[in-house]
């Protein structure tokens, strides 16, 4: 017998080295499931999945403690809830495979930055969905013991019951959207996190046992939907009493889970970051009970689409699809740019003579001449003086001469940790701007309004202080904060996790109600043109419009929302299980189902299957539905509504299209000595999102 030469003693000496090496290296990956990111978890627990070979022979160690008792098989991975995670970093291996957590407290904050003050309580008012109220807080995060109740759904009235011990007759069955057939029983589970009053349902049969998340609720289709409420004005320094609301026969029938918070009620809470980390401790709580939603779907009307919008665009990962209506894309830039607006132009027109209704309407652009006054109500939402909640004691709000120190009730203020504050005022920075917009200029130049009208209107429009007084002066954006709002997202861009969700924008339209409504529906355009700007198309947005008086409106009782629920379900699935190459926004687009054609219905029902067109009698669509323009797309500006303040260029009469005496180019140069709106140029520190998952 030959004795192995060296050659051959070499390769044993490798094999044998390669199939001792130790499982981490063999592919041993450690993964957060019930959070987008690791350094985004919260309450001191996290549930984590184990992938990789030998996962029988793992240890799973937190900071050194035994965990794998935590851990079980699931398919061909390990999940395990870890509990007692410290606030700040901790470390998970498996092996010599490491994972670093950075765990937050239940009651927050995780990116919003310090808890505003003062913070009034609300869950001594606040009603479950088994009609007990929650009671009194137990601690200054105004926190209450979390309760779970079991409902049923009533065959006589489809109302939900307090499930008695034994089944009642008149407990109703239900099919799920995955073709199971079970009773109409729902586990809803409330409490308080981040300081605000959560609640959930989901179809649970609680003979099962209560689920966990290695066994899901029994009628659950895996899939959740988080509700997020509407509103602005008066939405700070409280927690609330209502949320966005769960009971939804549709939904929960179907097998969704069903969420929401008191922090995404805008009425409550008009700060988008806030919004974003109360969903997302919501969404991990929930993850970390019955197991991780397959999709999260958000919904939400007017105030509840400036916060889906947000959320899926600056914190990829929370919401795989949306349903948005009453559509804007964002609270500071979007409404209050048409609010503020219109809330100059009205108090304009209240002193200014010579104007006929029609000639107002034209310079402001809206469909109705009442929208002016409509908008300008809610344009005060940048007066620190006039929203402040009825929960909030007057004695601590501000007052400039009284109480200079008291609570700001402003947007502005309210998201401070967002813009920082003027060390010059000691009020929040404001990104704010009209310098050098001309107002009515298309009215002028359309022959609507005269000369003389439209130089009066631009030198006594004026702006704002700091207080929101009406001044002379035009209003001037803080360059930090404009800065802040390009970077962080607080202006939506469209190119962040947007580019690769869904959109189901449904749109009721108001916008020739007769006294003016402030959902108008160049804000879906405005969204249309961002996503394109930043995509290069808009194709994931897909606009569905009825007459304001559409049966159902924004609800699953609207058969027009209901299908779209469906085909959306449908497209998500497509798209998840779609692993061609491709980008994740071009992986989206070639699984649209063909359903979700773009349409809208007359006042009489009919289906017109088109493609929705900013415009005016252009099309079937926009006849039906004209897309009337806002105060600065009358001033020239692009639909897309992104500037927040606008480069300027010398006046050029060019521009005009009537005659100015010398006389009256001499007023115009006075009303802009710097020169005018160039909207064809970037704006002034306009730039592209820095990142994902800001933090302040």
């Amino acid at each position: 017998m030959k004795r192995p030469t060296a050659l051959v003693l070499l390769l044993i000496a490798v094999l044998s080295s390669l199939l001792a090496v130790p499982a981490h290296a063999a592919g041993v990956r450690l993964e957060v499931l019930s959070s987008p990111r690791p350094d985004m978890v919260s309450d001191g627990n996290v549930l984590v999945g184990v992938y990789g070979p030998h996962l029988d022979r793992l240890t799973v160690r937190l900071d050194g403690r035994d965990v794998t008792d935590s851990f079980a098989r699931t398919g061909d991975h390990l999940t395990g809830l870890v509990d007692g995670l410290v606030d700040g970093r901790n470390t998970i291996t498996a092996d010599r495979e490491r994972l670093v957590v950075t765990n937050h407290p239940r009651t927050g904050p995780m990116l919003a930055g310090p808890h505003e003050t003062p913070y009034i309580c609300g869950t001594a008012d606040f009603t479950t969905l088994a009609k007990v109220k929650l009671g009194p807080p137990t601690d200054a995060n105004c926190s209450v013991p979390t309760r779970v109740d079991y409902l049923y759904r009533s065959t006589i009235d489809r109302s939900l019951k307090v499930l008695p011990s034994d089944r009642p007759a008149d407990l109703a069955t239900t099919t799920t959207s995955d073709g199971r057939t079970v009773p109409y029983i729902v586990r809803v589970e409330t409490g308080v996190i981040n300081r605000s009053i959560y609640e959930y349902a989901v179809l649970h049969d609680p003979a099962a046992g209560e689920p966990d998340v290695r066994h899901a609720p029994t009628g659950w289709n895996g899939r959740l939907v988080y509700t997020f409420g509407g509103g602005c004005p008066g939405g700070w320094y409280q927690q609330g009493s209502g949320t966005g609301g769960i009971n939804d026969d549709l939904m929960l029938g179907r097998g969704y889970a069903v969420a929401s918070s008191s922090l995404n009620v805008f009425g409550v809470n008009c700060n988008g970051v806030l919004a974003a980390e109360t969903m997302s401790m919501t969404r991990e709580h929930i993850a970390e009970t019955i197991g991780v939603p397959r999709q999260t779907v958000g919904w939400g009307c007017s105030g509840g689409s400036y916060q889906v919008f947000q959320i899926a665009d600056d914190y990829p990962g929370l919401l795989d699809g949306i349903v948005a209506s009453c559509v804007f894309p964002e609270v500071g830039f979007a409404t209050l740019h048409t609010i503020t607006d219109a809330l100059l132009l009205d108090h304009y027109f209240q002193s200014a003579t010579g104007w006929t209704d029609e000639q107002k309407r034209a310079a402001a652009g809206f469909g109705k001449v009442g929208t002016i006054a409509n908008l300008a109500g809610a344009g005060r939402r940048i007066d620190p003086r006039v929203y402040c909640p009825g929960q909030l004691p007057v004695e601590q709000r501000y007052d400039p001469v009284t109480n200079p120190g008291g609570a700001r009730c402003d947007v502005y203020d309210h998201q401070v940790n967002v813009w920082s504050k003027d060390p010059a005022t000691g009020a929040a920075r404001r990104p704010l701007d009209n310098v050098g917009i001309q107002y009515g200029l298309d009215a002028l130049n359309s022959g609507k309004i005269t000369a003389d009208q439209f130089l009066d209107l631009n030198r006594a429009v004026g702006g704002f202080d700091t207080d929101a007084n009406f001044v002379p002066a035009r209003t001037v954006a803080d360059p930090a904060a404009i800065s802040t709002a390009y970077r962080t997202g607080q202006l939506i861009n469209g190119g962040g996790g947007l580019a690769s969700t869904p959109i189901i924008d449904y749109r009721q339209y108001w916008d020739e109600l007769p006294n003016g409504d402030i959902h108008l529906i160049f804000h879906s355009f405005s969204l249309r043109e961002r996503l394109r700007k930043a995509n290069g198309d808009a194709a994931n947005q897909v606009m569905l419009v009825q007459a304001g008086d559409a049966p159902g409106g924004f609800s699953t009782t609207n058969p027009v929302l209901a299908d779209a629920l469906t085909a959306l379900d449908h497209w998500m699935d497509a798209t998840d299980a779609d692993t061609r190459p491709g980008s994740p926004h071009a992986r989206l687009l070639r699984n649209k189902p063909t359903s979700l054609a773009e349409a809208c219905w007359s006042p009489q029902g009919e289906k017109i299957v088109e493609t929705q067109v900013n415009g005016i009698g252009t099309t079937r669509c926009n006849t039906l539905y004209p897309v009337w323009p806002a105060p600065r797309q009358v001033a020239g500006a692009s639909v897309a509504n992104d500037i927040i303040k606008c480069r300027l260029h010398p006046l050029t009469p060019s521009d005009y299209k009537v005659p100015f005496t010398p006389a009256q180019w001499e007023s115009l140069r006075q009303a802009f000595p710097n020169g005018v709106c160039d909207w064809k140029a970037p704006g002034v520190g306009q730039q592209p999102l820095a990142g994902s998952w800001p933090t302040f």
